[in-house]
């Protein structure tokens, strides 16, 4: 497991924040870091046109090409310092997941809903790892407006899994998401806890 060093009086998480490419991964962790986020950012050329779609997302102009990290330290409603890593959403750099989720507390799958399947692998992979995992559909402008139910129905989670919208640009609101995350996570250790004691 991936130690950090325990700022004093506050307990250090990782959680990692992934989802398709262009879904606002790092405005995210950009929005709510109390540092300079650490960004791996390149611009896109021509060349990576042939390899990385835009569909969607064709005014987007640079891509994260290993990880983006930011910190922001909580005192209420705990004493928290979480630790956030950006994953990349390209195909092509997918095998940087296991990396960056090594030691992770938990996980925000980041969705858009005009392109909801972009962020389905990354659910897969979370699930499959074991890692707890909320879906937090940004909500860009313009974009058709889907319900909860419908994104969960799309995402093919059950109703244990928390579907939240949020805005990526709006540090309250990816609070919101990261809170939601931690009393995930604790949710199902306790459950996970009162499952050995019974046996």
């Amino acid at each position: 497991m991936t130690q950090f060093p325990q700022p004093a009086g506050r307990t250090a998480l990782k959680l990692v924040v992934a989802g398709g490419f262009g879904v606002g991964k790092t405005t995210a962790i950009g929005a709510i870091s109390d540092i300079k986020p650490l960004r791996t950012e390149e611009v896109l050329t021509a060349h990576s046109a042939a390899t990385d779609s835009l569909d969607g997302v064709e005014a987007k102009t640079t891509t994260t090409v290993a990880f983006d990290f930011g910190r922001v330290g909580w005192d209420d409603p705990e004493h928290l310092e979480l630790y956030l890593f950006g994953t990349p959403g390209q195909p092509r750099f997918w095998n940087l997941w296991h990396d960056l989720s090594a030691g992770a507390f938990g996980a925000v799958v980041l969705a858009d809903t005009r392109r909801l399947e972009s962020s389905y692998p990354a659910a897969d992979f979370f699930e499959q790892l074991g890692l707890p995992f909320v879906i937090a559909v940004n909500r860009f402008p313009g974009a058709a407006p889907r319900t909860l139910p419908e994104i969960r129905e799309a995402f093919d989670v059950g109703d244990n899994i928390p579907v939240i919208f949020c805005d990526a640009r709006n540090p309250h609101s990816v609070a919101g998401v990261l809170l939601t995350l931690i009393r995930h996570a604790l949710a199902l250790a306790t459950d996970d806890s009162a499952l050995l004691d019974a046996r």
